[in-house]
């Protein structure tokens, strides 16, 4: 049990809030493209070009918000941005309509991307360098623990197929940011950055880690898989039942809680983390040829491509997260950590802003090809990742010499 369980201390505290808000997030995963379907009427297509929209707004906010963290303090910027979150997702309980669900999905989209850099930030200050990737997997385990949770309180929504039940799930999510931002209150304080006379927002100039983060962001293209390709896939192009969704969600969510902080231990320089990162390309490319198989076969065989095909995933998930926690970090010069991670991290929301609608086309509208194609685009950026971080770390300042004695 003390292997899952991050150190006493901020660790903790941090992990804490994120099981806090991913219990919520994990039953909205999985009930949110059918809500939007059943309840809200409307279109799978409307759905993708709606977030789409929403997290292209969210990927341009991150930066500047990761800079106010850097400048006012992440925790205060980070609380904040927690309360906004959830005040959005409670906004969907009364949408009505494309324009309504746009402007929420804006909203939510913005908050989202400025609080993983304010987080980002937090546990920069709060967090030995040398410590930052484990503690990173300890978090990651701690939100795919609540989202197993909750996606098993989503597999119930799902099961009832009811307008109120989809409700109860909103308002859980929104409750769960409440929750979340009272535990970032109990964390210490981290003193804000001191801005040189005259500082810009020196990552949009950094073009070495710019092309770092662009090929982070095509691997995180798996991402809008579990929560809008993969329900739509199974409930349009399988027989499988649409309760599976909840199921394999679990599968996902209960394998990174377990495993992802084993993971991560193999995981400590550069060149470890380019090696991780190639292997998950593999098994991405892996992961969307056992999917394509599950369309147009009888029920239990596709569930099984599902199953087998959502192990792989898992697994590349786990090793590209990895890989990519300690190049975004080792990348990223000392006192612009929220500045850098808001346009690292900007690769979740650019992934969500292409994703939903890059995926709804290819998968759906093409099917296998799409599939192959998919998995294709992933091997490629892993490939390109190694030459890319290395000549980004050839441009970062060496580091002080010694003093003599």
């Amino acid at each position: 049990m003390s292997r899952l369980l991050p150190p006493p201390g901020p660790q903790r505290t941090l992990a804490l809030a994120q099981l806090a808000n991913s219990v919520g997030d994990g039953a909205y995963y999985v009930t949110s493209a059918l809500y939007f379907t059943h309840v809200v009427g409307l279109a799978p297509t409307r759905i993708g070009l709606g977030l789409t929209a929403a997290w292209a707004v969210g990927s341009v906010v991150g930066v500047p918000l990761g800079r106010i963290a850097d400048r006012r303090g992440p925790r205060g910027t980070a609380v904040l941005l927690a309360l906004a979150t959830g005040a959005a997702v409670a906004s969907f309980l009364v949408v009505r309509g494309f324009l309504p669900f746009l402007a929420a999905a804006c909203c939510y989209a913005t908050a989202q991307s400025g609080l993983a850099a304010a987080r980002q930030a937090l546990l920069a200050g709060l967090v030995a360098p040398a410590e930052r990737t484990g503690a990173l997997a300890y978090l990651q385990s701690a939100l795919n623990a609540g989202l197993a949770v909750g996606a098993g309180l989503g597999g119930i929504a799902l099961t009832a197929q009811a307008g109120a039940a989809y409700r109860a799930v909103f308002a859980v999510d929104a409750l769960s940011f409440l929750l979340c931002a009272l535990v970032l209150l109990r964390l210490p304080p981290v003193a804000p950055a001191g801005a040189p006379p005259g500082a810009r927002i020196e990552v949009l100039r950094d073009r070495p880690y710019a092309l770092v983060a662009l090929l982070n962001t095509v691997l995180l293209l798996r991402m809008p898989l579990l929560s809008l390709a993969l329900p739509l896939w199974i409930s349009e192009r399988t027989g499988a039942p649409e309760w599976l969704v909840s199921v394999l969600f679990v599968l996902n969510t209960a394998a990174v809680t377990l495993f992802q902080v084993r993971t991560a231990r193999a995981v400590t320089g550069l060149t470890t983390a380019v090696r991780a990162i190639r292997r998950s390309g593999v098994l991405a490319l892996l992961t969307c040829a056992v999917f394509a198989l599950s369309a147009g076969t009888p029920a239990w065989l596709a569930v099984t491509a599902l199953a087998g095909g959502s192990v792989l995933l898992v697994a590349a998930e786990m090793l590209q997260s990895a890989g990519s926690w300690q190049l975004g970090f080792d990348l990223a010069p000392a006192g612009r950590v929220g500045e850098y991670q808001g346009l690292f991290g900007a690769g979740v929301t650019v992934a969500r802003t292409l994703g939903p609608l890059l995926l709804t086309t290819l998968l759906m509208e093409l099917g296998t090809t799409g599939w192959l194609l998919l998995g294709g685009m992933i091997l490629a950026a892993s490939y390109a990742m190694g030459p890319a971080s290395r000549r980004a770390a050839a441009t970062r300042p060496a580091p002080a010499a010694a003093p003599a004695a």
